[in-house]
């Protein structure tokens, strides 16, 4: 396989367009039409970690955090960043970052959280807006079966748990082609009328271009007939965190502990405890105090995250327990979940997770 074949792989996973506009994601160092001899999964790519692909024969390193976050104007070694990015190049090593595309994903960083802590009935905490879309087209009746199974083999009707979702209505359409025309059905200038079925179908924005293509492939008319509209509708499978509940409610210390077992953390530092068990339990991977309030709203008893600052502390208000694991500790079955995905899509190439530690924090 080339690198281009195993990116097409993640991305079916955990498309580039679910990343957050901030991010830098995707392939960010090598040539994508390099065959691969193997690939090294990490949560981190630093020098260590291209020193391991090296060892053991990767030239591609899949990480979750991207190396290159802010712009490079220039690679001399002076730091921790140009020093991996040029051992990479000088190695023939290329790196490939998902980040926030798979924090998004409903089975990804949050979904692994949860399912580490035990949780059930698990929800997205904060839902993303703007990634719905609703094509309406209009065929000829006895045609609509067919260009409506097509646009649901592209991926479009998917409604959370629910495929092939559409909504149809019947009706007469006209139109007149001019001497230019070659149209499929009725004669150039003279208006036809034709029993046409309207298909109202919704689709996930990044899948814009692949249904589209369908669309124009399946439909007979020579000028296909159609409208696209962005939706206000919050998707309820794609967003950042998570809320489950236990199976059995629990007291606060023993789920501090548990957490501290858990996550292999050295301190789970906490706000004041209330004194109240806990059942609902909201979760975000990485730096979570931006969902603080989130996490509130939805009814959470504790919400675990990390990176909360002195400040953010206090928002706890002694509506909710704040549990910070540790960045590092949060994310760090990333690269399993990468590692469980990957191998039953790849056999042509060893697929290794990586041994190195790349947590930057240590304990006393």
């Amino acid at each position: 396989m080339i690198i281009q074949e195993v990116i097409d792989l993640i991305e079916e996973f955990a498309p580039l367009n679910y990343a957050e506009g901030f991010d830098n994601v995707g392939l960010l160092v090598g040539d994508n039409s390099t065959k691969v001899s193997g690939a090294l999964i990490t949560l981190d790519t630093l020098e260590a970690t291209v020193d391991e692909a090296i060892d053991k024969n990767c030239n591609l390193i899949i990480s979750f955090h991207p190396i290159i976050f802010s712009g490079l104007k220039k690679l001399t070694g002076r730091d921790y960043v140009e020093r991996t990015v040029l051992k990479a190049i000088k190695n023939d090593i290329a790196i490939y970052a998902i980040h926030t595309a798979l924090d998004n994903q409903h089975k990804g960083v949050n979904d692994m959280i949860c399912e580490k802590i035990g949780l059930k009935n698990r929800q997205i905490l904060i839902p993303r807006k703007d990634s719905i879309k609703k094509l309406t087209t209009f065929i000829p009746t006895e045609e609509a079966e067919k260009v409506r199974e097509a646009l649901f083999s592209a991926g479009a009707g998917s409604i959370g748990n629910y495929d092939n979702c559409s909504f149809n209505i019947t009706g007469k359409g006209s139109f007149m082609g001019n001497e230019d025309s070659n149209p499929v059905v009725g004669e150039k200038g003279k208006v036809h009328y034709e029993e046409e079925t309207q298909i109202g179908i919704t689709y996930p924005a990044h899948l814009e271009s692949p249904i589209l293509k369908m669309l124009f492939k399946a439909h007979p008319y020579e000028e296909v007939a159609y409208e696209i509209h962005s939706l206000e509708n919050k998707n309820q499978h794609l967003g950042m965190g998570m809320i489950g509940e236990l199976e059995k409610v629990v007291d606060e210390k023993s789920f501090l502990e548990q957490l501290k077992s858990t996550f292999n953390t050295g301190c789970v530092r906490h706000s004041k405890l209330l004194d109240k068990p806990i059942k609902k339990v909201a979760v975000l991977g990485g730096s979570g105090a931006f969902a603080i309030n989130n996490a509130k709203s939805a009814g959470a008893d504790i919400f675990v995250s990390a990176d909360f600052k002195y400040h953010d502390f206090y928002k706890a208000e002694e509506k909710l327990v704040l549990a910070d694991i540790g960045h590092y500790e949060s994310e760090q079955f990333t690269k399993n979940l990468l590692y469980s995905f990957l191998s039953k899509k790849i056999s042509s190439f060893a697929l290794i997770l990586a041994d190195t530690n790349t947590n930057p924090i240590h304990y006393l």
